[in-house]
Protein backbone atom coordinates (compact mmCIF):
# COMPACT_ATOMS: atom_id res chain seq x y z
CA UNK A 1 0.00 0.00 0.00
CA UNK A 2 3.18 2.69 0.74
CA UNK A 3 4.70 1.71 -2.18
CA UNK A 4 1.58 2.64 -4.10
CA UNK A 5 0.92 5.65 -2.40
CA UNK A 6 5.07 6.70 -2.92
CA UNK A 7 4.29 5.62 -6.74
CA UNK A 8 1.67 7.79 -7.14
CA UNK A 9 2.89 10.47 -5.81
CA UNK A 10 6.27 10.43 -7.36
CA UNK A 11 4.28 10.35 -10.74
CA UNK A 12 2.26 13.08 -9.77
CA UNK A 13 5.45 15.17 -9.10
CA UNK A 14 7.23 14.13 -12.20
CA UNK A 15 3.52 15.18 -13.97
CA UNK A 16 3.30 18.62 -12.20
CA UNK A 17 7.71 19.52 -13.07
CA UNK A 18 7.26 18.60 -16.28
CA UNK A 19 4.34 21.02 -16.90
CA UNK A 20 6.17 23.37 -14.97
CA UNK A 21 9.23 23.05 -17.85
CA UNK A 22 6.77 23.38 -20.52
CA UNK A 23 5.41 26.69 -19.11
CA UNK A 24 9.09 27.95 -18.42
CA UNK A 25 9.61 27.98 -22.40
CA UNK A 26 6.80 30.10 -23.59
CA UNK A 27 6.64 34.14 -22.83
CA UNK A 28 5.25 35.63 -20.13
CA UNK A 29 2.07 38.10 -20.94
CA UNK A 30 3.90 41.75 -19.95
CA UNK A 31 3.42 44.64 -21.33
CA UNK A 32 6.27 46.82 -22.88
CA UNK A 33 6.08 50.06 -24.61
CA UNK A 34 7.75 51.33 -27.99
CA UNK A 35 9.85 54.03 -27.81
CA UNK A 36 7.07 56.22 -28.99
CA UNK A 37 4.59 55.46 -26.26
CA UNK A 38 2.56 52.51 -27.86
CA UNK A 39 1.81 49.36 -26.16
CA UNK A 40 3.19 45.86 -27.32
CA UNK A 41 2.63 42.37 -25.24
CA UNK A 42 5.49 40.61 -24.77
CA UNK A 43 3.96 37.69 -25.52
CA UNK A 44 3.08 39.01 -29.11
CA UNK A 45 7.10 38.26 -29.86
CA UNK A 46 6.47 34.72 -29.70
CA UNK A 47 3.72 34.83 -32.60
CA UNK A 48 5.78 36.04 -35.31
CA UNK A 49 6.17 32.91 -37.00
CA UNK A 50 9.86 33.19 -37.27
CA UNK A 51 12.93 33.06 -34.89
CA UNK A 52 12.79 35.88 -32.83
CA UNK A 53 16.25 37.48 -30.41
CA UNK A 54 15.25 39.13 -27.97
CA UNK A 55 17.78 40.71 -26.04
CA UNK A 56 17.49 42.63 -23.05
CA UNK A 57 19.97 45.91 -22.08
CA UNK A 58 20.34 49.53 -20.66
CA UNK A 59 21.98 52.46 -21.79
CA UNK A 60 24.56 52.06 -18.94
CA UNK A 61 25.39 48.77 -19.57
CA UNK A 62 28.90 48.22 -21.58
CA UNK A 63 28.91 44.98 -22.46
CA UNK A 64 25.37 45.06 -23.66
CA UNK A 65 26.09 48.25 -26.17
CA UNK A 66 28.95 45.95 -27.18
CA UNK A 67 27.00 42.78 -27.94
CA UNK A 68 23.98 45.08 -29.95
CA UNK A 69 26.76 46.80 -31.94
CA UNK A 70 28.21 43.10 -32.57
CA UNK A 71 24.99 41.66 -34.01
CA UNK A 72 24.24 44.57 -35.73
CA UNK A 73 27.02 43.26 -38.26
CA UNK A 74 25.51 40.46 -38.83
CA UNK A 75 22.16 41.40 -38.92
CA UNK A 76 21.28 41.84 -42.26
CA UNK A 77 22.59 38.30 -42.83
CA UNK A 78 20.68 36.55 -39.94
CA UNK A 79 17.63 38.21 -42.04
CA UNK A 80 17.83 37.23 -45.07
CA UNK A 81 19.41 33.56 -44.47
CA UNK A 82 17.61 32.34 -41.13
CA UNK A 83 14.50 35.28 -41.19
CA UNK A 84 15.37 36.07 -37.93
CA UNK A 85 13.67 39.27 -36.54
CA UNK A 86 15.97 41.27 -33.23
CA UNK A 87 14.12 43.11 -30.63
CA UNK A 88 15.91 45.03 -27.88
CA UNK A 89 14.67 45.66 -24.41
CA UNK A 90 15.65 48.28 -22.71
CA UNK A 91 15.47 48.16 -18.98
CA UNK A 92 16.65 51.89 -18.67
CA UNK A 93 14.14 53.32 -15.68
CA UNK A 94 11.70 56.41 -17.16
CA UNK A 95 14.39 59.42 -16.35
CA UNK A 96 17.11 57.22 -17.94
CA UNK A 97 14.83 56.35 -21.32
CA UNK A 98 15.28 59.77 -22.71
CA UNK A 99 18.86 58.35 -23.52
CA UNK A 100 18.06 55.13 -25.53
CA UNK A 101 16.87 56.43 -28.73
CA UNK A 102 19.55 59.25 -29.29
CA UNK A 103 21.66 55.76 -28.69
CA UNK A 104 19.94 53.63 -30.88
CA UNK A 105 20.16 56.63 -33.77
CA UNK A 106 23.70 56.94 -33.47
CA UNK A 107 24.58 53.32 -33.05
CA UNK A 108 22.52 53.07 -36.09
CA UNK A 109 20.82 49.76 -35.02
CA UNK A 110 17.87 48.35 -37.46
CA UNK A 111 16.07 46.62 -34.49
CA UNK A 112 12.78 47.05 -32.72
CA UNK A 113 13.70 48.68 -29.46
CA UNK A 114 10.93 48.08 -26.44
CA UNK A 115 11.23 49.64 -23.19
CA UNK A 116 10.46 47.42 -19.74
CA UNK A 117 10.97 50.95 -17.71
CA UNK A 118 9.09 49.59 -14.52
CA UNK A 119 10.79 46.15 -14.74
CA UNK A 120 7.98 44.12 -14.62
CA UNK A 121 9.33 42.14 -17.95
CA UNK A 122 12.66 41.25 -16.15
CA UNK A 123 10.75 40.07 -13.10
CA UNK A 124 8.64 37.76 -15.14
CA UNK A 125 11.37 36.69 -17.08
CA UNK A 126 13.35 35.82 -13.69
CA UNK A 127 16.53 36.94 -14.60
CA UNK A 128 19.01 39.76 -12.86
CA UNK A 129 21.21 41.21 -15.11
CA UNK A 130 21.86 42.09 -18.88
CA UNK A 131 23.09 41.63 -21.18
CA UNK A 132 20.46 38.98 -21.29
CA UNK A 133 19.30 37.39 -24.21
CA UNK A 134 17.11 34.73 -25.46
CA UNK A 135 16.32 33.37 -28.24
CA UNK A 136 12.70 31.97 -29.46
CA UNK A 137 11.92 29.59 -32.08
CA UNK A 138 9.05 29.84 -34.72
CA UNK A 139 6.69 28.45 -32.41
CA UNK A 140 7.29 31.40 -29.78
CA UNK A 141 9.53 28.64 -27.25
CA UNK A 142 12.50 29.84 -25.99
CA UNK A 143 14.92 27.19 -26.90
CA UNK A 144 18.11 29.63 -25.65
CA UNK A 145 19.20 32.20 -23.27
CA UNK A 146 22.44 33.59 -22.56
CA UNK A 147 23.66 36.04 -19.85
CA UNK A 148 26.23 38.42 -20.09
CA UNK A 149 28.62 39.38 -23.02
CA UNK A 150 32.17 38.51 -24.50
CA UNK A 151 33.52 38.91 -27.81
CA UNK A 152 32.89 36.03 -30.24
CA UNK A 153 29.53 34.80 -28.04
CA UNK A 154 27.54 35.98 -31.62
CA UNK A 155 29.16 33.12 -32.99
CA UNK A 156 27.59 31.14 -30.53
CA UNK A 157 24.38 32.38 -31.22
CA UNK A 158 24.41 32.21 -34.95
CA UNK A 159 25.07 28.22 -34.52
CA UNK A 160 21.79 28.27 -32.41
CA UNK A 161 19.88 30.29 -35.07
CA UNK A 162 20.72 28.52 -37.79
CA UNK A 163 19.97 25.45 -35.93
CA UNK A 164 16.56 26.30 -34.69
CA UNK A 165 16.19 27.52 -38.91
CA UNK A 166 16.88 23.98 -39.81
CA UNK A 167 14.14 22.35 -37.56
Amino acid sequence: MKAVKFFTLALALLFSVSIFAQDAKSLPSVELKTLEGEAVNLQSLGEKGHPVLISFWATWCSPCKKELDAVADYYEDWQEEFNLEIVAITIDDQRALAKVKPMVETKGWEYTILSDTNGACQQAMNFQSVPQTFLLNSEGQIVWSHTGYVPGDEIELEEKIAEIAGE
